[in-house]
Parts: C-alpha cells; structure tokens; sequence
C-alpha cells in the first residue's frame, strides 16, 4: 500500500524539526498517550488474570470439579464408577469420598463443620491439600486412629494443635434408654491446612479418614460420591454430560459451574468493561493524533501543493500523511508494550518494595484472597490491545490525510 517515495516522506516529516512547536508538542503527546494508553492496559490485564488465577488456584485445590453423586442411600460399588469414568480422555483422576455436617467441640468451644471423609492417597489426585499443608501431615489420616486435619482458620477458633483432641458431633442418632442422642466421636488433630481467606475452606473444613467417616456416619461400605479431576476444568460440562448419558438414573453428576460458575463469569465480565473502560485512555490519544496531523496538513499546504505540482498524486499524499500517523502510533503501541510487559512481569516484587519501605500493607488476604499483587501476563492479551491500538491509530490518519489529498495547488500557493 505504502510505495518507497511515500514511506521516505512520510519519514522525513517524522523526523523533520517543525517550525510550529505546538504542533510537535501535540504529537509528542499523541504518541506518549498510545504508550501510556497500551502500558496500562496491559498492567490491569495481567494483574486481572494473576487473581483470577490465585482466585482459582485457592478454589480448586478444595473444592472437586465433577461429582458423581448417588441419589438416595449413596454409591455401593464406588469403584466401578470410578473406572468408568476414567475411561474419558478428560478425566485426569478420581478418588471416592463421604460427606456430612456436624460440629466440633473443644474446652467449651463450638463450631460447625462440612466433614469430609476420604483415602489420603487418592484424595491428593483431585485435590492438592498436600501442598497447603502447615502442621502435620495429609496422610496421618489412617483408619482406625481416628485422626482428623482442620482448617487454620477453625483450629485457631478452638483453639488446637497438632495432638489435641476434639469432639466431632453428627446428627445421625443413636437409640438409647434416654431417648435419640446425636452420636459423636473423639478425634486428634494430625494436621492444619491453610487455603486462604474468602471461601471458607479454612474455618469449615474438616478431613476424616474414609473409614473413620463411613462408622461414624453409619454408611458401612457406602460412600457419598465420586469426585474427578480434568485435564481442562472447562470440560466440566462435557464431562456431566457424558457421564449423565453412560451411568444409570441412581447416579448424579454435577459440576464446579453450578457452584462456582456465576463468581468466574463476573470476573471475565469485570475484565471485559476493565479493558473497554481502560481503552478510551488509547482513544483520547488517538483523537490528539488526529488533531496534530491536520495541524501537520494545515502547517504543510505549501509542501503539499508544491509535491502535487511535481506529479504526486492525490494518492500519493495521502500515503505520505497516512505514514506519517502510523510511525506514531505503531512507536507509541510499541513503547506501551515493552514498558507495559516489564511492569507486568515486575509488577508483583514492585508492589512488595513499595509495600516494605513504606511499611504498608496495600493488598490485604482478607479482602483479596492473597497479601500480594499477582500479575501473570498472557500474550493473547498483548497481542489483543496491540491490536486494538493499531486499529485506533490507522483509523486516526484517515480523516487527515483524505484532507490532505485534497488541497489545490493554486488555493494553496496563492498567498505563498
């Protein structure tokens, strides 16, 4: 589109000292708004994406991304299940598990409880509590001993460590001369997680031994359901599909969508108006490229007028300023990528040495899930705004070199 001579013009006039310097002052900030425009963009996409990942991370070290669930009295023959769906290509990993409610007691405190009984080994396929382990260990919950490992959050509310021992109280009742009584059961404390703040895994969580669960709940070799891990937690759907269409009506399946689906679905939508609210920073620097190049037009009639007297064609000037507008943009767009992937990969260690010497603590896990900034830079979203910014600047040069391409020679030699 773009021949040599128009290119060599459009450079020279880049280049070139202006003798009006508002004009270059207005250039000047056209191309340092693309920059500034395109850095940030990519800076709040990154950070966007760092908590939607720790956001992610923190749910599904916990919580499974398919159940097989049985309907009424449970799953029997849990290892059948099991098989079938591991014969999916999705499925990554599957490990059997029972669940209930109750409360812990301990010294006079009370709290209640989603207890949780399942096969330490197994369990740490779908889930990876191993790693968010603090005191103790996942696989001291053996059958038989009675073990159970807690949330940080709801040992610090009782007040236990390592060793100690609570009562766990089930509503699954027990006959007795008296009258129905809940059943209970002393377990010790073999271990402490901490997943973080915000979802409650901390302060409600309580992991049992599959046995141990199974003989306080009354369930003898009957487990609650079968939970799977995916290669692509995106799958979810797929999966409960295919599972729905090869198992029997006793079963149900469900997934991480019904639960967790409308929090993600936020998040993506915060950061589509993010990137359309932080876009308009591009586009007012846009709107000043297109205001400095038809002062560069108005400032060139005489030039123009003297290349259309030597043969260039109303084409050709429109090359040159249509050149002239991307060397801007494409500078800026480039400026505002380098600087805008540096600070995306720094962005985190920055924030901590602000952090540190001021002796402040801007990101709080109370309110954020995590105490530190998370950026993770995805390089769709910098080729996106690239884009995006390109496209701006390219449209911005339209209106200002069609009205160069159509001064007169005479009209503008008249007064020279």
């Amino acid at each position: 589109m773009f021949n040599t001579l128009a290119l060599k013009i459009g450079l020279r006039y880049t280049r070139a000292k202006k003798r009006n310097h508002f004009i270059s002052f207005i250039s000047l900030s056209s191309l340092l708004g693309i920059a500034l425009g395109v850095m940030v963009l990519i800076v709040v996409l990154s950070v966007m994406n760092g908590f939607d990942y720790q956001i992610r991370s923190h749910i599904f070290d916990m919580a499974s991304q398919v159940n097989v669930l049985g309907r009424k009295t449970g799953i029997k023959d849990w290892k059948a299940v099991s098989n079938t769906a591991l014969k999916l290509p999705a499925v990554q990993a599957a490990a059997p598990f029972v669940s209930g409610q109750g409360m812990l007691t301990h010294q006079g405190q009370v709290a209640p409880i989603y207890l949780k009984g399942v096969l330490p080994k197994q369990e740490q396929t779908v889930l990876h509590l191993s790693d968010k382990m603090i005191a103790g260990h996942f696989n001291a919950l053996t059958a038989g001993t009675f073990g159970v490992v807690l949330g940080q959050g709801l040992a610090n509310k009782l007040n236990v460590d390592i060793g100690d021992k609570v009562t766990l109280v089930v509503p699954t009742a027990n006959l007795s001369p008296i009258g129905m009584q809940p059943r209970y059961k002393r377990f010790t404390v073999v271990g402490v997680f901490h997943v973080g703040h915000g979802f409650g895994f901390d302060t409600s969580w309580a992991f049992l031994n599959m046995q141990d669960a199974q003989a306080l709940l009354k369930l003898p070799n009957v487990v609650t359901g079968v939970q799977l891990r995916l290669n692509d937690l995106y799958q979810a759907n797929h999966v409960t599909r295919q599972l729905s269409r090869q198992l029997s009506s006793h079963f149900m399946v469900t997934n991480w969508t019904l639960q967790y689906g409308n929090f993600f679905r936020a998040i993506a939508m915060e950061k589509t108006m993010m990137f359309i609210i932080l876009l308009l920073i591009v586009a007012v620097a846009v709107f000043n490229l297109v205001s400095s190049l038809v002062m560069i037009v108005t400032d060139k009639q005489a030039d123009i007028a003297i290349l259309r007297t030597l043969g260039a064609s109303p084409r050709m000037i429109l090359r040159i300023f249509m050149t002239q507008g991307l060397i801007v943009g494409v500078v800026g767009t480039a400026l505002g990528v380098l600087s805008g992937v540096w600070l995306a990969w720094h962005a985190t260690s920055i924030v901590d040495q602000v952090q540190h010497l001021l002796h402040i603590q801007l990101i709080s896990s109370d309110v954020y899930f995590v105490n530190f900034l998370p950026s993770r830079l995805h390089w769709h979203d910098v080729m996106q705004v690239s884009l995006f910014s390109l496209g701006l600047s390219f449209i911005a040069t339209l209106y200002p070199a069609w009205r160069a391409s159509r001064v007169q020679p005479a009209e503008a030699l008249r007064y020279e």
